[in-house]
């Protein structure tokens, strides 16, 4: 992993400690475009880090510092998801200017870069997340392309399913659940860290799409269905 030194002047102090991290893609037509918009005052955004293409690491803000990276968010009950966790963007256009898959060697060093991260702030598997994930009203990324599989098998989040790509597209589902199952559903979502109604303010559509781009990426259509209540059942047993 080759590392640069790129600063942001947009940061300012961590109110406590970190015990979270939240993957982007930079949705942005360059890298050089993104680099530019994390590096300008008068953005006002920033992230500690963002990986390139071909696996060079842009070190923005010094991780005991807080970056400006999520936005409003929730995660778990945190409404500061900024002040206890450390960003990192990936380069990638996203769904507005043609969304593609991760490269190799970018993907690689995320793994690398992100690996020493949750080592240094002992960061449970369970809290590495996407932007999507604390932002399911406002975002899609790192999106449903991301390899979080093979983040997990990198020592690097969570993924206790046997179906770890898009192959797994053969799980068909049968429609929706009955109204028990998806007030059961959007509770345990919220046991598991998501957002829900009333506590934030997310149509539930979005939140289980969200829901989806992570964790069942080859359907997402917000539809609470038989494959989602299973698979956020084998999330939370996991914790457990």
């Amino acid at each position: 992993m080759k590392m640069f030194a790129r600063p942001s002047p947009n940061h300012d102090t961590r109110p406590g400690a970190i015990d979270m991290l939240v993957l982007h893609y930079t949705g942005m037509k360059t890298a050089e475009e993104a680099l530019a918009r994390l590096c300008d005052p008068q953005a006002r955004v920033s992230a500690h880090y963002t990986v390139d293409l071909d696996g060079k690491v842009y070190a923005h803000v010094p991780e005991e510092r807080r970056a400006w990276h999520a936005g409003i968010s929730y995660w778990a009950g945190e409404r500061n998801i900024n002040g206890c966790s450390v960003g990192i963007e990936i380069v990638n256009p996203g769904h507005e200017f043609g969304y593609v898959a991760f490269p190799k060697a970018q993907i690689a060093a995320v793994i690398d870069l992100a690996r020493g991260i949750v080592a240094r702030h002992t960061i449970p598997r369970a809290r590495v997340v996407a932007h999507s994930d604390v932002a399911p009203a406002r975002k899609e990324d790192p999106g449903e392309l991301f390899p979080w599989a093979e983040l997990a098998e990198g020592g690097v989040g969570l993924w206790p399913f046997q179906s770890v790509s898009l192959s797994g597209a053969a799980e068909e589902t049968e429609g929706g659940v009955d109204r028990a199952t998806r007030d059961a559903f959007l509770k345990n979502l919220g046991d598991f860290g998501y957002g829900v109604p009333p506590e934030v303010d997310v149509p539930v559509e979005k939140l289980v799409r969200a829901f989806q781009r992570h964790w069942r990426p080859w359907k997402i259509d917000g539809v609470i269905d038989a494959e989602s209540v299973l698979r956020l059942g084998t999330l939370l047993a996991a914790l457990s």
